[in-house]
Order: structure tokens, then sequence, then C-alpha cells
């Protein structure tokens, strides 16, 4: 038997080694492509000047910009609305049955169909401008005002939202749950009203889902590439579209400037994911020296 468990443990991690070493690779190209190194267009000087670019020159800055905007907008209002959702899903008993699972569909749909849904909503030629039009409160569909293609970005921030809102719900869900059908009651019980004991007992405790959640959703929001294509202003382009746009430059040298945007998107990531950390782990020390 423990023959067995051994074997099992080391074809696991045999199996995971291809997948590993392949992400690793490809992160490590990158890297290296964005210090100016890629010997199959003449490029064999390492330097920092792509970075230093993209840092520093107007357009590709802006990008940088827009994309932390939309990441940090979206997942802030998801994190406040999901939470919202899923304490009313808690609070009303709507945890297991045909409700939750209309909170699911939106997950499941792709980003490219979501893009679809906003522009038949939000544009100017959408359903809402018509609505407005027709009940007279615009003197025209043009009156509308342009949600879309703008440099607001609030089109991609609401279709971010469209998505996002359900998965923080259903990824707190379990969390508040559990908490608030022992903890929450046994606070009700001995005198608490409901709302103190889920502001003061069930909310701080599903923190630490609620940290985790809100960094998914803006590590995706701030590298997605669907949405700010299909949503997005011309000028400036999101980072990952702008990305793209300088990895198919017609000239290949532009390829460096890409990866360096790479970087700057991993980097970015990397030291949030190490805030979130931190975060989340006073959060728990301080959870637990209060209801130790």
């Amino acid at each position: 038997m423990k023959k067995y468990e051994e074997d099992k443990t080391l074809s696991a991690f045999i199996s995971v080694i291809p997948v590993r070493d392949f992400f690793f690779l490809g992160v490590g190209n990158a890297l290296v492509q964005s210090l100016g190194y890629i010997p199959a267009f003449g490029m064999t000087d390492i330097t920092l000047k792509y970075y230093y670019q993209v840092l520093s020159e107007p357009v590709l800055l802006s990008s940088v910009k827009v994309s932390l905007i939309i990441s940090v907008i979206s997942s802030f209002l998801a994190a406040f609305f999901g939470v919202l959702l899923c304490a009313a899903l808690v609070i009303n008993g709507k945890v297991r049955n045909k409700t939750l699972q209309i909170v699911k569909i939106p997950i499941l749909v792709p980003h490219s169909v979501v893009a679809l849904f906003i522009i038949v909503l939000f544009s100017q030629n959408g359903l809402l401008a018509r609505i407005l039009f027709q009940v007279g409160f615009i003197d025209s569909q043009g009156d509308f005002p342009m949600l879309l293609y703008n440099t607001n970005s609030i089109g991609i921030i609401l279709a971010y939202l469209w998505k996002e809102i359900p998965f923080v719900a259903y990824f707190v869900l379990a969390v508040m749950q559990s908490i608030n059908t022992t903890l929450g009651e046994a606070a009700e019980n001995l005198g608490a009203s409901g709302s103190r004991s889920f502001f003061h007992i069930t909310l701080p405790l599903c923190m630490p889902a609620i940290n985790k959640a809100v960094l998914i959703i803006f590590a995706f929001s701030f590298g997605a590439y669907e949405l700010p294509f299909l949503l997005g202003a011309t000028i400036p382009k999101a980072l990952p579209v702008q990305a793209y746009v300088e990895y198919i430059h017609p000239d290949l040298q532009h390829r460096a400037y890409a990866m360096a945007m790479n970087g700057v998107m991993l980097l970015i990531t990397l030291i949030l994911s190490v805030i979130y950390y931190l975060i989340s782990r006073k959060t728990e020390q301080m959870s637990g020296e209060k209801h130790g």
C-alpha cells in the first residue's frame, strides 16, 4: 500500500514537471526578449531601454494607466456588489436552489459574448438609448452618453462587472454561509442583532476569501485582452492590446516592446500578490487574536 502511494505521488509529480517547465520556459524567454536579446532578429545587446520607453513614452505609459484604472475600479466595484449579492443570498437562504444556478450563468458566458451584450445594451444605438429616446428623456439617441470606445472605459468596466460580481459572490458564498450558520447564529442567540453579527463577525471572517477573489479578478482584468480590444478606445489602448499591437508590428524589433509590456504586467501582478499575501496574513492573525 505504501509502495502504491509512493508510486502514485511520483507519477503525479512527474506529470506536473513538463507543465511547470513549459510555463517557466515561456516566462523566461519573454523576459529575455524584453531585455532586447532576440538573436533571430539580430538583437543581441542586453538593455533596459524597452522598459524605460514603456514607462516614459506618453502613449505607452497611458496604456499602463488605462489598464490599472480599469482593473482597480472594476475589481473593487465587483467586490462591493459581489459581497452584497452573497450576503443577500445567505440571509435569504437562496444558496441551494435555482437562484444560485442563475447567479452562476454570467460566469460561464464567454467575454466576447459579454462584449456583444454590452454593445446591444449601452451603445448609442443600443436598447437603453432607444428606450430613453422613446420615453422622452433624451432628444435623440445621439444624446445618450458615449460609454463605449471611449477613454472613460465605462463599457469595459461594465462588462467586467457582468462577470466578476457573480464570481465574487460564488467564490465567497460557501465561507459566508458556513460562518453565518455557526458563529453568526450563536451571536444572535446571545442577543446581537442580525446586522451587528454580520458586520462584526461574518464579514471580517470572510475577508480572506474576499481578498483572494479581488486578487484573482484584478490579475485577470489587468492582463485580459478581449474586452479592452472589443470595447476600448483607439487611443490610448489598454496595455494587453498595445502589447499585441507591438507584437504584430511589421518591424520585428518591436517585439521587445511587447515583451517589456508583458514584463510590466507580470511585475505589477507579482507586487500585488505580495501585498495581498501580507494583508491576508495580517487579517488572519488579527481574526485569530480577536476570536481565539
